[in-house]
């Protein structure tokens, strides 16, 4: 990883706490095709605030009322206690959010998530959910082989992996800086 090519996504600078989190994330993704990689190192960017670290999802209590179940956002989560919405607030690289993602992604981990939803903090099990996640279209049914298998990667659209299209000229800015970084 050439990290001079990726210094202006974080303004010049890396602090030793992102540049351990990209190792964590190269580590999880050894082996994958490098648009894979590149997409993987750059939707942290912007869900982790410029951290590359696993974080919780900002906002008062009250801020996730809108999760909570019977609001058409907490059906859709998988939300079904009172609480719940808070609860399964967003973690991670990628803001896991909802009991029905702690669920499966706990399922995949083989860890009680729903028991232990800060364990989605922790950097290694945080780039394992982001990967399969990012594979297995479990965030909004789209998946990386949708828009990165083809010569010319679609990165702006990969955005819909994950969020729609939020942000997703400044996430295709980096991952195109990541690519260069990755060769």
């Amino acid at each position: 990883m050439d990290y001079a090519l990726i210094r202006p996504i974080f303004g010049g600078r890396l602090r030793q706490s992102q540049v351990d989190g990209i190792g964590a994330l190269l580590a999880v993704t050894e082996g994958l095709p490098r648009p894979w990689r590149a997409y993987l190192l750059a939707t942290p960017v912007v869900e982790t605030d410029l951290t590359m670290q696993p974080i919780t999802e900002y906002g008062r209590c009250s801020y996730f009322n809108k999760y909570e179940p019977g609001t058409p956002i907490g059906k859709r989560l998988g939300n079904t206690r009172p609480g719940d919405g808070y609860l399964f607030r967003g973690r991670g690289y990628v803001q896991i959010t909802g009991r029905g993602n702690y669920l499966r992604a706990g399922r995949f981990l083989g860890l009680d998530l729903i028991a232990e939803p800060d364990l989605a903090l922790d950097p290694v099990l945080a780039g394992r959910i982001l990967v399969q996640g990012c594979v297995d279209g479990w965030f909004t049914g789209k998946r990386l082989s949708d828009y990165l298998d083809r010569p010319q990667p679609d990165y702006h659209n990969a955005r819909r992996i994950v969020n729609g299209l939020d942000r997703a000229a400044e996430i295709a800015r980096c991952a195109r800086l990541f690519e260069a970084a990755l060769r």
